[in-house]
């Protein structure tokens, strides 16, 4: 497993952050029945950036949470490492989301990166039926996080 991170933003992050977004990675791979070696970056960026990338990606001049760029390929049976794609969150706007709904920074971009990384594996919001299959994914996926922070006995 390769999960490179890169802070480009001044939103101090939650204690212990990465290893916990890790686990959201982990998880989604698990729901998915996703077993390879793989490689993911997830880069935090500050508003005016992700504003940036949405509109030159996406045709959306606002600012998002989180933007996910897939691979777009499958590695070959020679290849040790799957290349899944690039996350980029932005904290400011999670904060935000999370003091909305009153939930925590860090479950915010652990629900965040779970959402993201099933993005990379072709998942979307398009229409009820791929929402609907993206939303159960979602849960499953949280329940394996939150089933992990139970047993080391320490409260999500």
């Amino acid at each position: 497993m390769s999960l490179y991170f890169d802070n480009r933003q001044a939103v101090p992050l939650p204690a212990g952050i990465e290893s916990r977004l890790e686990e959201a990675v982990e998880a989604v791979l698990f729901v998915c029945g996703f077993s390879q070696e793989y490689e993911v970056s997830l880069s935090f960026v500050d508003e005016d950036e992700i504003r940036t990338l949405n509109r030159d990606y996406r045709k959306k001049d606002a600012v998002t949470d989180v933007l996910s760029f897939p691979a777009g390929f499958t590695a070959g049976p020679d290849w040790p490492v799957t290349p899944l794609g690039d996350i980029v969150l932005c904290p400011v706007r999670a904060k935000e989301q999370a003091e909305e709904i009153g939930q925590s920074l860090e479950k915010e971009l652990v629900y965040l990166t779970i959402h993201s990384v099933l993005h990379l594996f072709g998942y979307d919001h398009m229409t009820q039926s791929d929402k609907d299959e993206m939303r159960a994914k979602e849960k499953e996926a949280l329940s394996e996080v939150e089933n992990g922070k139970e047993k080391e006995n320490d409260p999500f």
